[in-house]
């Protein structure tokens, strides 16, 4: 399993070192290359927060170790709070959010871990975390400097210290599995 993290690792490390571009008429100024829509961010966040959520019941029930099933407690409690901030920031901006959902990505990898059990399961639940985790700190990000929604870039600046203490936190699990 920890095969996969590692193409997966290289590929965010790549596409987030490429994330900035030099103007040429004028190189002390940034430019974001990529951008990312504020239906397209939001979406996407609802499915990262319900996966984060309901992966993360199952590992307080399913996790052997205290330190896992603590790191689960915790993200049941952040991205819960999360959800609520997305919603609070869209509806702010005259925007309808939409119910959270995931998206075929997401339940795929739930019921891959409701299949799982044991050092299996646990292993698994790190590895999906650090995934998610890695996948989410670009993507708030970039949403960070480059969004069109006031509301939602505050929203993802102050989302986004949490989401990387999730990472460096999921990167000590995996030292420590």
């Amino acid at each position: 399993m920890r095969k996969m993290i590692v193409p997966a690792l290289a590929a965010l490390m790549l596409a987030s070192g490429a994330a900035v571009a030099q103007k040429a008429e004028n190189p002390d100024k940034a430019e974001a290359v990529y951008k990312v829509a504020t239906p397209d961010f939001a979406k996407t966040v609802m499915s990262s927060n319900e996966f984060e959520i309901q992966s993360s019941k199952l590992a307080e029930e399913k996790a052997a170790a205290t330190d896992v099933k603590e790191f689960a407690k915790q993200m049941i409690a952040d991205h819960t709070k999360a959800g609520e901030g997305l919603k609070a920031a869209l509806e702010k901006s005259n925007m309808t959010p939409e119910a959270p959902k995931l998206s075929p990505k997401h339940a795929a990898m739930v019921e891959q871990l409701k299949a799982a059990s044991g050092e299996d399961f646990q292993m698994l639940y790190i590895d999906m975390q650090t995934q998610a985790h890695m996948e989410a700190v670009t993507l708030f990000r970039t949403y960070s400097g480059s969004g069109d929604d006031q509301n939602v870039v505050a929203f993802a600046k102050k989302t986004l210290p949490t989401l990387e203490m999730h990472l460096m936190h999921v990167k000590e699990l995996v030292a420590a599995h």
